[in-house]
């Protein structure tokens, strides 16, 4: 798959690095990664995919834009309010790089869709605000053998991980599962959403561009993914801190 002049003088940046260069770039353009939700956090991941030039992105949403999200969903508009996410993001997407291909599923996941669509892509990245779909893309993707970028955000934290379960560790045994971390959802109404809490806007963008970061470590098989940890960010006080956990034996 070749990289066009055009592409080549895009991923300039991208192909003078040694971790990146030509093979990489044609990595990233033969990659299929499927971002679930094109929300706060799914706004980032998407727009520095398409900037990254992985080929094809896709996308699910059951949802249409409200003005309410606009202070953190930045792959929206103010006028796309009332429009489809999926078809106001494939717009915004197209706009970054028209080399992306995107495909749409208008559907919101659940554990009787979740692994025939997850099966399609290479990586997925998870943006979603619910622990039901959160437990239902984590089981698809092990059940699958697709890594998973997972990532959530409340008020002003947000936390970070790469899960791979289906392959094992450097000391031999299976990398952990979401289920280790949370074995089973909380009871509804236990957790409140960010609808009743709040988020500040810029929390998402943060943690969307590390996601954003970590689909791309993964495709290019550089650097050390947060497998097995943790990664928490305070705004607040501007820290950072990684939390290690293993599989439960």
């Amino acid at each position: 798959m070749p990289l066009s002049p055009d592409e080549l003088e895009r991923y300039a940046r991208h192909i003078v690095l040694p971790e990146v260069g030509g093979a990489g770039q044609q990595r990233l353009k033969r990659a299929r990664v499927l971002v679930v939700g094109a929300g706060g956090l799914g706004s980032p991941v998407l727009q520095y995919l398409a900037a990254a030039g992985v080929g094809t992105l896709g996308i699910v949403d059951d949802d249409r834009v409200s003005l309410s999200n606009l202070q953190r969903q930045v792959i929206h508009t103010t006028g796309s309010v009332g429009q489809s996410k999926l078809d106001s993001a494939k717009v915004s997407i197209l706009s970054i790089n028209p080399n992306v291909s995107v495909e749409l599923h208008n559907l919101r996941l659940d554990a009787a869709n979740a692994e025939a669509l997850v099966g399609q892509y290479d990586i997925v990245a998870d943006g979603t605000d619910n622990f039901a779909t959160r437990f239902a893309v984590s089981d698809a993707c092990a059940s699958a053998g697709r890594a998973l970028v997972h990532a959530s955000v409340s008020r002003f934290d947000g936390q970070l991980t790469v899960l791979k379960p289906y392959e094992t560790g450097p000391d031999g045994l299976p990398n952990p599962s979401y289920r280790d971390i949370f074995p089973e959802p909380p009871p509804d109404g236990l957790v409140p959403s960010c609808a009743e809490t709040g988020v500040l806007g810029a929390l998402t963008g943060v943690m969307g561009t590390l996601q954003a970061m970590e689909v791309i470590k993964l495709i290019l098989g550089i650097g050390d993914p947060l497998i097995g940890r943790l990664l928490l960010y305070d705004a607040l006080s501007a820290r950072f801190d990684t939390i290690r956990y293993k599989a439960r034996q």
